[in-house]
């Protein structure tokens, strides 16, 4: 894969920089297929000449961009390029910010685990249950009904005394 970068030259303290086209694998101080331009930041007006037909072929025929060079390519009027500009976070945050947001991550970790050992409580008993019930299928039916009329008399006769207990 092609690349579209800045590769430096110049002076200690001066930077300057070739703006040009080379295999993406090779280093920027290596061989490269072609020069479009260049870069000084050095300069109080900062010097960038490219020549922007070349930087369109090279585009169409599938070359990438550093990310620098995109927001170059970007100020000089090039559409495009807001995909091959990486997003930018330059704000360092206090120590007391990462502190705290350390100890609600904390805090929330253990909270999200009781759900997950409560739900595989839950999920625990209903692996047992199919697990009975083809013994169930294998008994005959009559004792299903005996299981069930004993629960459902219980709480009718524990109901009626309770109301009794109260007049």
């Amino acid at each position: 894969m092609l690349a579209i970068r800045l590769s430096r030259v110049g002076k200690k303290r001066q930077p300057a920089f070739r703006i040009i086209v080379q295999e993406h694998s090779r280093s920027p101080k290596g061989k490269f297929i072609e020069k479009l331009g260049h870069y000084r930041p050095a300069t109080d007006p900062k010097d960038f000449k490219v020549d922007l037909e070349r930087v369109k072929y090279w585009l169409s025929v599938g070359a990438r961009p550093s990310d620098a060079m995109a927001v170059l390519l970007k100020a000089e009027g090039v559409e495009g390029m807001e995909k091959f500009i990486e997003p930018r976070n330059k704000k360092r945050k206090k120590k007391k910010e990462e502190e705290v947001k350390e100890e609600t991550q904390k805090k929330e970790a253990p909270a999200e685990e009781k759900p997950a050992e409560e739900t595989a409580k839950e999920e625990a008993p209903a692996e047992e249950e199919p697990a009975e019930e083809p013994k169930k299928e294998e008994s005959p039916k009559e004792e299903a009904p005996a299981e069930e009329k004993p629960a459902e008399e219980k709480p009718a006769e524990e109901e009626p005394p309770k109301e009794d207990d109260s007049k």
